[in-house]
């Protein structure tokens, strides 16, 4: 019996890790604390989300688009603070996962 594929469609998802799971491991869905998009959409000034419209962490766990927390950091009221709870903002290294080399 042989088998011909007339048509195929692939459909694929796609998530940001941030890192953070709800209570039953799964990854929690999250939106930046800035402009309230969900990290899987992209910021107010880009078109299309993915790595055009990355995320940025800070030392302090907080996450964001990287371009909202930009606009805010070049503000004066932002006084260079985590717009979360308002430490200084350090950008936090990139750790790289096994899995990832």
């Amino acid at each position: 019996m042989k088998v011909i594929v007339k048509q195929w469609h692939a459909i694929a998802q796609w998530q940001w890790d941030t890192g953070k799971t709800d209570e039953n491991g799964d990854p929690e869905e999250d939106v930046c604390g800035i402009c309230r998009v969900p990290f899987e959409g992209c910021c107010p000034t880009c078109k299309v989300p993915g790595d055009d419209c990355p995320l940025i962490w800070g030392e302090c766990s907080h996450v964001f688009h990287m371009h909202c927390l930009l606009k805010w950091i070049a503000t004066a009221a932002s006084k260079q603070q985590c717009p979360m709870d308002r430490r200084q903002w350090v950008t936090a290294e990139r750790k790289v996962a096994a899995g990832d080399l």
